[in-house]
């Protein structure tokens, strides 16, 4: 089968950053299903993971994890799924990833394809949908219902893949006001687009401009980039008691920061999961199952933004340059073989 690899993290404008080549079809066993990879998108955990981790001299990494394709074949223990399903899903770090032509992974964190989406619009979300679920539910706490919720919930970097599902998640099923930033005006326009309640500029004092809005207090934040320089300002403007959630790796980050107003720092991980076979793994095939719903109901709507052509090196390499810049919007998404 065909396949995108690394054999040495190198920058990505190197020839060799990301190559084509052939590999042996996986055989499922167990709780896997083997998909025939439709689609995939991009996100920023790939180009984190080809500068960091190398793979051992001779081999091959593959990256990738959100796919959106057809079951092809499943291992003797399989239960959710059959041949002929169409799914999506955003697999585990732990294991080669969804650039390649025919994919194993786990049932219990699969969801079924939403019908109402083609394979391109469907591969921009399952890694996003569960990161901000969970980052949303599981993490902050926020509940679900549109009863009114007296508080503000800022989304930083709310025009980049995680925010564009958090802002309508957050405006669509909770009662929450939501406020995402983002500095240029088209990114401003995609978060209003989705649903936000207003959208501040980062690279400005944001403490001003919040209150300007004269919204509730911001009792939840939603930090998914650059947080480490973000959070001491946002300390200073939080609500007391509130909740401070982050998924990205800032070189500097001190909790002390919050102590005095008793705010809650929390993690957020989507391949918390996989990586550690949690007894609740399978609440990822349920929510992405939820997701699909939400979508086909028309409660929610995918988050591509470009379609970078078929799946190779060299279409892969222009996805991990843009994801690098930090210029990109909504998801990246590559299609067919």
């Amino acid at each position: 089968m065909k396949a995108v690899g690394y054999q040495k993290s190198l920058p990505i404008e190197d020839p060799s950053s990301l190559i084509d080549f052939e590999t042996a079809k996986p055989e499922p066993k167990g709780r896997d299903i083997r998909v025939a990879v439709k689609a995939i998108s991009a996100n920023p955990v790939d180009y984190k993971v080809r500068k960091r981790a190398a793979p051992s001299a001779g081999e091959t990494k593959v990256l990738g994890y959100d796919a959106a394709g057809i079951v092809d074949a499943i291992g003797s223990d399989v239960t959710l799924f059959k041949p002929g399903d169409e799914v999506f899903y955003a697999g585990s770090i732990q294991r080669q990833g969804t650039n390649s032509e025919f994919h194993l992974v786990d049932e219990r964190i699969v969801g079924r394809k939403p019908k109402t989406l083609s394979f391109a619009q469907a591969a921009a979300l399952p890694l996003t949908s569960i990161t901000a679920w969970e980052l949303l539910f599981d993490r902050l706490g926020a509940v679900p219902g549109k009863s009114l919720d007296p508080r503000t919930l800022l989304i930083t970097g709310g025009a980049g893949g995680v925010g564009s599902i958090l802002i309508q998640l957050a405006r669509r099923l909770t009662g929450l006001t939501v406020v995402a930033t983002a500095t240029r005006p088209e990114s401003q326009q995609w978060c209003l687009d989705l649903g936000a309640h207003a959208v501040i500029d980062h690279a400005r004092p944001m403490k001003e401009q919040i209150e300007k809005l004269k919204v509730p207090p911001v009792g939840l934040v939603a930090s998914l980039t650059f947080t480490d320089q973000h959070y001491k300002s946002i300390a200073d403007f939080m609500a007391p008691q509130g909740k401070f959630g982050l998924i990205d790796d800032p070189p500097e980050f001190t909790v002390s920061a919050f102590k005095g107003k008793a705010i809650s720092i929390h993690w957020e991980s989507m391949f918390t999961r996989s990586s550690f076979q949690t007894p609740d793994m399978i609440a990822q095939h349920n929510l992405l199952n939820d997701v699909a719903d939400l979508i086909d109901k028309g409660v929610l709507r995918t988050t591509l933004d470009q379609t970078f052509g078929i799946i190779n090196a060299a279409n892969l390499k222009r996805a991990h340059a843009l994801l690098e810049s930090g210029k990109s919007r909504g998801k990246i998404v590559l299609e067919g073989w």
